[in-house]
């Protein structure tokens, strides 16, 4: 009894999870009636983000999308699986899309991560600054941004590299920190009017 209630976790036993953890394979159909996260194969509850948090995420995801180059992709509030036990949901995935099949994909393979984007709500401050940073760095992927609402109420783009054979992110050497406008040559050329971000 014991064994077959924790084959998949539901909205009844997902705080009990098995000694080892819930896996994605066992949550990936869990629908629960707030935001969640599994965290070394435990749920987290997370708070609703705020209406400029999903404004910035997805107007960041358009216009990545419209710079993009081959062979890369683009996806917003995609899992990208670390570990069976830690399949974070970034607020924009770039990835390589080559081989990726569209109609069978459950995640985005961290392998295929090539920047990883967080925008910073006041309820995942920690994870945003340190937890996932730290993970997405151990895991390889080369870029990471984190997004952060300036005293001005502007995105701020923290921009983040990793160095070949190092598992820690380092501030992009030439502008760690773009306000105003974000340009970057990597991992393709961008250039954004941070402003235009918050445009409907």
């Amino acid at each position: 009894m014991i064994a077959e209630r924790l084959e998949k976790a539901t909205p009844e036993n997902w705080m009990f999870p098995p000694p080892e953890g819930w896996t994605f394979d066992q949550v990936k159909d869990l629908t629960l009636p707030f935001d969640w996260d599994l965290v070394d194969g435990a749920i987290v509850v997370r708070g609703r983000a705020l209406p400029w948090h999903n404004k910035v995420r997805s107007s960041l995801e358009q216009h990545l999308g419209e710079c993009l180059v081959e062979p890369f992709g683009v996806l917003g509030e995609q899992c990208v699986l670390i570990d069976e036990y830690n399949p974070p949901v970034p607020d924009v995935v770039v990835f390589n899309a080559r081989g990726f099949d569209l109609l069978a994909a459950e995640y985005v393979p961290v392998e295929k991560a090539v920047l990883l984007v967080e925008v910073v709500s006041p309820g995942s401050r920690q994870d945003d600054r340190v937890r996932k940073p730290a993970m997405y760095a151990a895991a390889g992927v080369r870029y990471y941004w984190r997004v952060e609402r300036g005293d001005d109420g502007m995105p701020e783009v923290h921009e983040f590299w990793l160095p070949v054979g190092k598992d820690a992110y380092i501030p992009a050497p030439l502008h760690p920190v773009h306000r105003g406008k974000l340009e970057t040559e990597v991992p393709f050329p961008v250039a954004i009017d941070l402003a235009n971000l918050l445009k409907f």
